[in-house]
């Protein structure tokens, strides 16, 4: 049996990982200032809301407030400030950022953890495309400030210095998976058999019971992601209008105006060209709950408030980015929690 490993606060330990700390607090002073240079507001949101969120697989950690009455009633921690942010530009704000403690539940491991700090931001009034520029120019705000030359992740490494690639995914799926994705999209939907007779061609296995999306997601997974990111980051672009619930459709409308930004081979950032339709908002969260019941036998709140903000918010495009994983690969760090003051307790499996 093998002996326990030391608590985080231990002084041995503690000493390993303090480069690394010193190394995130400077790139997180940095990128407040490069914010501030461009005229945004950073704005603190609550932790606590009606709804988490209405994504089919991210799971929120459930609480309840109790009145001075005695009444209850369920709240739950965020899995992003994205609500409130967007009431806040319905509010009148043009360009806001916030760095924010968000939760996830059933998610640890050397990339995840059940609280991390996500860096997001809006512009109203500006192309999603607007985002691609901040994103890699905070790569080399971020690099400079942790005194790296490049970003590291197992075997792999990225010049954070360097000009991104631009791929869509329809590209990826055939230039790296051998999937002819366009083939299977049809309207606003997937053909699942088409999707997953082309997976299973590419070698990939595929369950009886998977939906297009989990298809989808597999080859994402296993022949993508890992080949993003190498010698300069990836900016993958132009999501099916299946994975992209928050984003206007693109030209394509069988498209979205959603990208992530890869380096190493690791997601780093997720943005969007942001919905603004209220009746379209509301019924692609009752899909994904409907999904959610169907795969967990639970549902989420609807936000009502939100939905009644968007009404009122202009065009803008929006962009979360995992502070930690960005500080992880300036620094060389192999866990996340070697870039976190306090991990939270518990084990990774």
């Amino acid at each position: 049996m093998s002996a326990p490993s030391s608590p985080w606060w231990d002084r041995d330990s503690y000493s390993d990982r303090r480069p690394f700390l010193l190394a995130r607090g400077r790139i997180l002073s940095a990128l407040r200032e490069w914010f501030r240079k461009r005229g945004f507001l950073e704005v603190e949101t609550p932790a606590l809301q009606t709804s988490p969120g209405n994504e089919v697989h991210l799971h929120a950690f459930e609480t309840e407030l109790t009145t001075p009455g005695g009444r209850g009633a369920p709240l739950y921690l965020h899995t992003s400030p994205e609500f409130a942010c967007k009431k806040l530009l319905a509010a009148g704000e043009s360009r806001i950022f916030s760095l924010s403690h968000v939760y996830r539940n059933r998610e640890r491991g050397p990339l995840h953890h059940p609280e991390f700090t996500m860096l997001e931001w809006y512009r109203t009034n500006e192309p999603y495309e607007t985002l691609m520029a901040d994103s890699t120019a905070i790569l080399v705000e971020a690099a400079k400030a942790a005194g790296s030359l490049q970003m590291e992740w197992k075997d792999r490494a990225t010049d954070p210095y360097a000009t991104p690639e631009r791929i869509s995914v329809a590209d990826a799926f055939t230039q790296l998976a051998g999937v002819d994705l366009l083939a299977t999209l049809d309207g606003d939907t997937g053909d699942r058999d088409k999707l997953a007779a082309a997976a299973r061609g590419a070698g990939i296995q595929i369950a009886d019971d998977d939906t297009w999306s989990d298809v989808f997601s597999r080859v994402l997974v296993e022949r993508i992601e890992p080949r993003l990111g190498h010698g300069r980051p990836t900016l993958l672009d132009l999501y099916p209008l299946p994975e992209a619930a928050w984003a206007q459709r693109a030209q394509d409308a069988r498209f979205a105006q959603r990208f992530e930004l890869y380096a190493c081979g690791v997601e780093l950032a997720n943005g969007f060209a942001e919905i603004t339709d209220a009746a379209e908002q509301r019924r692609r969260f009752e899909e994904a709950m409907a999904e959610r019941q169907r795969r967990y036998g639970e549902q989420y709140p609807i936000d009502g408030d939100l939905l009644a903000a968007l009404a009122a918010m202009p065009p803008a495009s929006g962009i979360a980015m995992g502070f930690d994983r960005l500080v992880m690969l300036l620094t060389g760090a192999t866990r996340i929690e070697q870039v976190l003051w306090a991990p939270v307790a518990g084990d990774d499996r």
